[in-house]
Formats: C-alpha cells, structure tokens, sequence
C-alpha cells in the first residue's frame, strides 16, 4: 500500500475463521506496534551454564545513563525463564544484534530448551568472551552490548517483568559509527522483527536534521 488514503481502511474483528485461537490473537496483536528490534539476550548461571534467548522489546529508555529496557514473559514452572534467572543472580548479561546471516539461528534459541542446555551449543552460534565480562557475547553479532542488570519492575497487569540494564560497553565495525555519533545498522545488516516470527532487511529513507517549531526539516 502506497498511500494509506487510496485504501477504504476497515475495522479488524477477532472473527472466528481468522482469529479463532490463542496463537492467532498472540500472533496478531504482536504485529500491532509494528518492525521491532532483534536481539540476542546471553546470560551465564552462576555454576558457568550459558544460555541465549531472542527478546523483541527492547527499546530506548535515556543516554546518561546508556539504559535500555526489555520485557521478559512471566515465570513459571512449566515455563522457566532460564535468562531472567541468570541475570538477576549474576547482575550481568549481553545485549546482540541479529543479523541477515544470523537470524535463523536466533530464532531457534526461542525454543524451549532445559536449563542444562545451552542454546549456543544448539544452534551453531559462538560464545565470546570480552575482558572478563561475566557473560558471554555472541561471536556472529556485529553489534555487542554488555550490560549491568539495574533494576526489574513487575507488570501486574499482564505479570510480566520489566528489565532495566546500563550499557557498559559497545562492540561494533568501526565502519559503522557515523562522524555524529550515531550507528548505521545497514552497515552491521541488523535486523528488524515484527510479530512472532517475520524478519525483514530495512533500506534507510532518510535522515533529518532536528526538528524545531520555526525551522524547516532538512536532509542530513
């Protein structure tokens, strides 16, 4: 769709021969907030068990201090969070961009996997190990972030867990460190997700200076 005002948009309905279960209505209101980041969550127990997780929410929360924040589903026996445990004992874990060359092999690291098994091992990807940081990065990321757990906030409403991390330290191609301090991620092929399950390649449409009440946009 080119233009959204060439199409009579309509009302979405939960009907019963497209939204009939749970995986459909999951699946379809996972699509709602649109292209996601992608990012491999790498955490290590504290008897040296690697464990490596995709995470979709991770977003922005300020610059000084570096913050980013994730959601992590709720915890329960039948469905163990192997990496909140992780880094709420150790108070460490890395933070790694997937990429075009990457990303199958993220996506199985959703799969449910005991506790004993390390999902590095499982899908081909490699743990690397940076200046003594306690977790791992993972090799094949072009984007690596070592984080600081700071604090978790419980989600009543839908009894999830809000993690709050600091960067530490960033690990890029050089190449991909613009002269104004911001990163091109077409330069590292990151990748965006959107729903459960669907990867996409981004093309860049511009950048714009920034924007003020009596100044008109300009392209950077």
């Amino acid at each position: 769709m080119s233009d959204s005002n060439s199409k009579s948009l309509k009302l979405l309905k939960k009907s019963q021969d497209r939204l009939n279960n749970s995986r459909s209505w999951a699946q379809f209101v996972n699509s709602l907030s649109g292209y996601k980041s992608a990012n491999l969550l790498s955490t290590k127990s504290k008897d040296e068990k690697e464990n490596l997780s995709i995470v979709s929410s991770t977003v922005h929360l300020g610059s000084n201090p570096p913050l980013l924040g994730f959601i992590i589903r709720p915890h329960s026996e039948d469905h163990p969070r192997h990496s909140f445990e992780n880094l709420e004992s150790t108070g460490y874990f890395t933070l790694n961009h997937v990429s075009e060359a990457i990303y199958k092999k993220a996506h199985q690291t959703s799969a449910r996997y005991p506790k004993e098994v390390s999902e590095f091992n499982e899908t081909g990807l490699t743990p690397e190990y940076r200046k003594d940081f306690f977790a791992p990065f993972v090799k094949e990321s072009y984007l690596q972030m070592g984080m600081k757990h700071i604090k978790t906030y419980f989600i009543e409403e839908n009894k999830t867990n809000f993690v709050i991390g600091e960067v530490l330290s960033v690990y890029s191609l050089e190449e991909a460190l613009r002269a104004d301090g911001s990163l091109d991620l077409k330069k590292i092929n990151t990748v965006a997700l959107a729903g459960l399950d669907a990867y996409y390649t981004t093309e860049e449409l511009g950048r714009l200076s920034y924007a003020k009440p009596d100044k008109e946009l300009e392209e950077l």
